[in-house]
């Protein structure tokens, strides 16, 4: 992984540092990760790290395109490496966990606004609530 991470980088025209290889493989080995817990695995090969570190490295690889953040209401902000397309997330609204889910009809913006108000939308954010099954079982039992 640290081998295709180094290519994303040099891709992205950004510098091939240490840390932002950890970061970058971790965000793609922990889908919908937050902060802390990126901060966590990266201090298991980096122990020497710093918050402000992972911080700066999260925002570059968003602004290079090569991490997504995400947000959705009442979360903490979380890091995907699924960018490009125009996917949604489903979230469970008791252990919050969340998925990815393809665009449910068409190409992207997946839903046409009613009035675009002279805008050229090229994006649709849809967030799913519901009870993943763990928590449906759980909850049922």
């Amino acid at each position: 992984m640290a081998l295709d991470c180094e290519r994303m980088l040099r891709t992205a025209a950004l510098r091939v540092t240490r840390p932002r290889v950890a970061v970058l493989s971790a965000v793609h080995a922990h889908p919908h990760a937050d902060t802390d817990s990126i901060i966590g695995v990266v201090r298991r090969d980096l122990p020497e790290v710093s918050h402000q570190a992972v911080y700066d490295v999260l925002r570059a690889l968003t602004a290079g395109g090569l991490v997504r953040r995400i947000q959705p209401p009442g979360s903490v902000a979380r890091y995907e490496s699924r960018v490009g397309d125009n996917h949604h997330h489903v979230v469970c609204r008791s252990c919050r966990l969340i998925v990815d889910v393809d665009c449910a009809v068409g190409a992207a913006p997946c839903l046409t606004a009613s009035d675009d108000h002279g805008f050229s939308i090229d994006e649709a954010e849809v967030i799913y609530w519901g009870r993943c099954t763990g928590c449906s079982t759980g909850q049922s039992s």
